[in-house]
């Protein structure tokens, strides 16, 4: 295929801890936290090669009306929502209508908490470095969301690690996060998929999985 990087998200995710192991960001006590689902897949590759212990932080994306892949925003792990206004309007997409999608998106967001073992909270962030993952940002609205709530939370150090993503969106989420560390960052950029041989869907079961395994110790 051309222009893959990645064979998949295992892949992605080893490449990805190597990379923070020599710029010397996974450091004893940090928090490395993948998006799902195939966010956590990479996720649980970085923590294994920092053994650094594994969550997930929830956050869903807003898909536009009718174009569900097209990201007008996104509900972050406490249900705040990072809607971008000037595309709602483009699109036409009126208040009554934002207000439905993301309640949607919240009500997803709860059942994932209720589905997913540990799963990261407010409490474990405060004056602590976290390592959020995904497997690679289009638009970056989830990652943004997180971002925006690891920051009111109180994270100590907010770290954004990523196999790949577009500049455009890479250089917006620098305000968002105190550092970015990605792999790829390619110009001509479609989609995250295109960047990997194999893309396959992850499955609840697959995060379970990986949480369970690699969680290590949870705050109390």
């Amino acid at each position: 295929m051309p222009g893959t990087v990645f064979a998949d998200r295992s892949d992605a995710g080893r490449q990805l801890g190597e990379r923070l192991r020599e710029l010397g960001l996974a450091q004893a006590g940090s928090l490395v936290a993948g998006i799902p689902r195939g966010g956590v897949v990479v996720a649980a590759q970085v923590a294994r090669e920092t053994s650094l212990p594994l969550r997930a932080v929830l956050a869903r994306k807003v898909g536009a009306p009718g174009h569900r892949e097209l990201a007008i925003g996104a509900v972050g792990p406490d249900g705040s929502a990072l809607l971008d206004r000037d595309l709602l309007d483009r699109i036409g997409a009126g208040p009554d209508w934002a207000e439905s999608a993301v309640e949607e998106q919240r009500a997803a967001i709860s059942q994932l908490a209720a589905r997913f073992p540990c799963v990261l909270t407010a409490g474990e962030v405060e004056a602590r470095s976290v390592i959020v993952v995904d497997d690679g940002v289009a638009t970056g609205a989830t990652a943004a969301a997180v971002g925006g709530w690891l920051q009111l939370a109180g994270t100590g150090r907010c770290i954004l690690a990523l196999p790949v993503g577009p500049p455009n969106t890479l250089d917006r989420l620098a305000d968002t996060y105190d550092e970015v560390v990605v792999l790829a960052r390619p110009r001509a950029f479609l989609a995250v998929g295109q960047w990997y041989e194999d893309f396959t869907q992850t499955t609840d079961d697959e995060v379970v999985d990986f949480l369970e395994e690699l969680c290590g110790p949870t705050a109390t």
